[in-house]
């Protein structure tokens, strides 16, 4: 059996003639940056998510960066994060001239530990950085509390998360600012690049338009020093057919990754561990496995693809060396990393080729 690790394909030809019809209205428009799109676009993200404000972006990365801009976080000032997520969470602070501060992992749902951010913080300390992993919510209450004490911003990293819940409430709509990323193997992609930022703060909202439009309040009239940060309107206009169809997929990943776990249940694997008031959107289903190697190759050769996310903690890439961290300093995400892999997953996936990748694992 072939089988995708993401079906992007099966997703298109179901609206392929809604997105095609979209499209086509912005060729024809020829207005290919701002405009109706785009505004709509993110009156949807808002009323989705329940923020104030959507400002769509180029992608996830620079969708953190405008954040910590907006914040003016720069060289001397600290960001909270966690090394086990992928590299744009701490190459932003870096970028800004700024250091990230790793917090290990919860070796249950993989997120940030909360309770081991109170140690970290610092008088440089300006923000905290959770991630919400594989599609699950970081545990937001107590480090909004955290935060709260020490007058500190709180950015939530939702680029695997737009569309979970967390007691109720949507991620997105969980902290002062939240940044999401629409790439194409996102539970809600565009055919390219792009991303989010969301807020309910006024001031931040029109700063960080600014911001990702070269600092301008006016055409020729720059405020701050920004980037060209847009989402361009095709891109818009996808995401906006999505959205429609968006909650119905949401619940067929929930119930795809609930079955993947029934079904793993009696195997040599430790399956996803979902709190109680949670619901993820799955935008991974991630396993873990004492002998990786092994069991990659064994479903590749029956045609299953895998992934792996992440092999090597941040504090251990080379790129980060000069934090001054090393091996052992986290050691549940260098647990994690050694064990962790990623089976198909997308609201398109059928029974019987979850079946196949479940037979395969099991042998």
């Amino acid at each position: 059996m072939k089988i995708n690790f993401i079906d992007l394909q099966a997703q298109y030809k179901e609206y392929k003639s809604e997105i095609d019809s979209e499209v086509l209205e912005v060729f024809a428009s020829a207005q290919f940056i701002g405009g109706e799109k785009l505004n709509s676009l993110e009156k949807n993200l808002a009323a989705y998510t329940g923020a104030k404000h959507a400002i769509g972006c180029s992608s996830g990365t620079d969708a953190l960066l405008l954040a910590l801009m907006a914040l003016d976080i720069g060289a001397g000032d600290e960001v909270i994060t966690t090394p086990f997520t992928f590299i744009a969470t701490a190459e932003v602070i870096a970028l800004l001239g700024a250091k990230s501060v790793f917090v290990d992992i919860n070796e249950d749902n993989y997120n940030i530990d909360a309770s081991k951010i109170q140690a970290a913080i610092t008088a440089k300390t300006k923000a905290i950085i959770p991630v919400s992993l594989y599609g699950q919510c970081a545990d937001m209450d107590e480090i909004n509390a955290i935060a709260k004490k020490h007058n500190i911003t709180v950015i939530e990293d939702a680029c695997q998360s737009f569309g979970a819940t967390y007691n109720g409430k949507k991620s997105c709509n969980l902290s002062t600012i939240a940044c999401t990323s629409f790439f194409p193997s996102k539970p809600l992609g565009a055919y390219g690049d792009g991303g989010a930022i969301f807020t309910s703060d006024d001031e931040l909202a029109a700063k960080m338009r600014m911001l990702l439009n070269h600092g301008q309040n006016e055409r020729y009239k720059h405020k701050y020093i920004g980037i060209n940060g847009r989402l361009d309107a095709v891109q818009a206009a996808i995401l906006g057919v999505k959205l429609k169809h968006f909650e119905n997929e949401v619940k067929l990943r929930e119930e795809i990754g609930s079955r993947y776990s029934d079904l793993l249940e009696d195997a040599a694997v430790t399956t996803p561990k979902i709190k109680e008031a949670n619901k993820s959107v799955y935008a991974q289903y991630s396993i873990r496995v004492k002998d990786r190697e092994a069991m990659v190759a064994k479903l590749s050769a029956l045609g299953v693809p895998t992934a792996v996310h992440y092999p090597l903690p941040l504090h251990l890439q080379e790129a980060f060396a000069y934090l001054g961290y090393k091996e052992g300093d986290f050691p549940i995400s260098e647990l994690v990393s050694k064990e962790i892999m990623s089976l198909p997953m997308s609201a398109y996936l059928s029974e019987a080729e979850q079946d196949f990748v479940v037979h395969a694992i099991k042998g």
